[in-house]
């Protein structure tokens, strides 16, 4: 049997273009002495950018990827930090202009990010819905040389712009080490026992910390190997009710009958209720048995095995008062056949018997002639 050859894809190079942003995948066979750290040129939907290789890994199966169209020069290093300290001007300048809309009072712009060559810039702005930017864009148009692209972002990407300290005192993680925000619920506190006050599970940005997902499934699964609340346990210090969930300590808060309440570890747990149904399993009859010796140490005659025995023995010898069956009383089943539906040729034969015999009788009968002839 032949085995099928495995396809080798070419690695590509993960471009960053941001210091804290996504990972995108490039074609770099073009220039394979490229390495990680180095500064690339590659073009995107939003035009040409600058970016910086991070690493190199293997594509995703049946997902096209962009060549780099060449490694950045010291010229591009140089326009690059040019027109980046050309960025606060170009705000101030969005700013003012949004200022004499009216519509655009609601308005929080945040950033703005110019090309390495300064061919284009975009203005990221946030709002609670979605606005329509096209008399600004069209007057910013008539200020800048550079391409005028409008983008509206969430308050996580927000906050991540911004950057600061967080309700721990550190850096925000956003702008730090995340690279994508991931969905986050309420479910995640309560798993995490965190007090669902405003002030506690909400961030900077008004809305739910991404702390909150680091150690979610770590909790969930020392959970699901701790005893539920309510439950009946038996603990060093006697038997109890489970209180509430430890995961950190790998351990429950029990609410001892006689010693009050303690907290005891999960090795220390004994479960009472998995104990008693195995109790109830062994005292039951058991259902398997063979010809030879049983191991449910129920006496000979109570077991499963005896009692099927004993009605098979029974259903097989015959009752001395049982009524006489149909094959032991061929008279009776003979009258029973007669007294059924005969066939139809019987029933034609029957009928011409019946038909003659009531023909003779009245062709044998003679008139009185004594009375006809008076």
């Amino acid at each position: 049997m032949a085995i099928p050859a495995i396809e080798k894809r070419e690695p590509v190079a993960g471009v960053r273009f941001q210091k804290i942003g996504k990972l995108y995948h490039f074609d770099y066979t073009g220039y394979p002495d490229l390495k990680q750290g180095d500064y690339v040129i590659v073009d995107t939907r939003r035009g040409r950018q600058m970016g910086q290789v991070m690493g190199f890994t293997e594509p995703d199966a049946g997902r096209d990827v962009r060549r780099i169209l060449r490694p950045a020069t010291p010229r591009d290093m140089v326009l690059r930090q040019h027109w980046e300290s050309q960025q606060d001007e170009a705000l101030e300048t969005c700013r003012e202009a949004a200022d004499s809309l009216r519509r655009m009072s609601e308005v929080k712009f945040v950033a703005a990010q110019y090309n390495y060559d300064g061919s284009a810039v975009t203005f990221l702005f946030s709002a609670e819905q979605k606005i329509d930017t096209a008399v600004l864009q069209k007057r910013l148009q008539r200020k800048f040389e550079a391409r005028v692209d409008m983008r509206q972002i969430g308050p996580r990407d927000v906050a991540k712009l911004l950057g600061g300290f967080g309700a721990c005192g550190i850096t925000r993680c956003c702008s730090t080490f995340l690279t994508d925000f991931s969905p986050i619920s309420i479910k995640m506190a309560k798993a995490q026992g965190i007090s669902l006050n405003p002030s506690e599970i909400t961030g900077m940005c008004g809305r739910l910390r991404c702390c909150l997902v680091f150690e979610y499934e770590q909790y969930v699964e020392a959970r699901k190997k701790l005893p539920r609340r309510n439950k009946r346990v038996g603990t060093p210090h006697g038997e109890g009710r489970v209180l509430d969930q430890l995961p950190l300590k790998d351990a429950v808060l029990v609410d001892v009958d006689e010693a009050g309440r303690k907290v005891v570890e999960r090795e220390d747990i004994i479960p009472l209720e998995e104990f008693r149904k195995l109790a109830e399993k062994a005292h039951s009859p058991c259902e398997k048995h063979g010809d030879g010796s049983c191991e449910c140490g129920l006496p000979p005659g109570q077991r499963q095995a005896d009692r099927v025995n004993t009605e098979q023995k029974a259903s097989a010898a015959p009752s001395a008062s049982a009524p006489e069956s149909d094959a032991d009383s061929p008279r009776r089943s003979g009258a029973r056949r007669s007294r059924g539906k005969p066939k139809d040729g019987q029933a034609r034969s029957t009928r011409r018997r019946r038909g003659r015999r009531r023909g003779g009788r009245r062709g044998g009968r003679k008139p009185d002639s004594g009375a006809d002839n008076t």
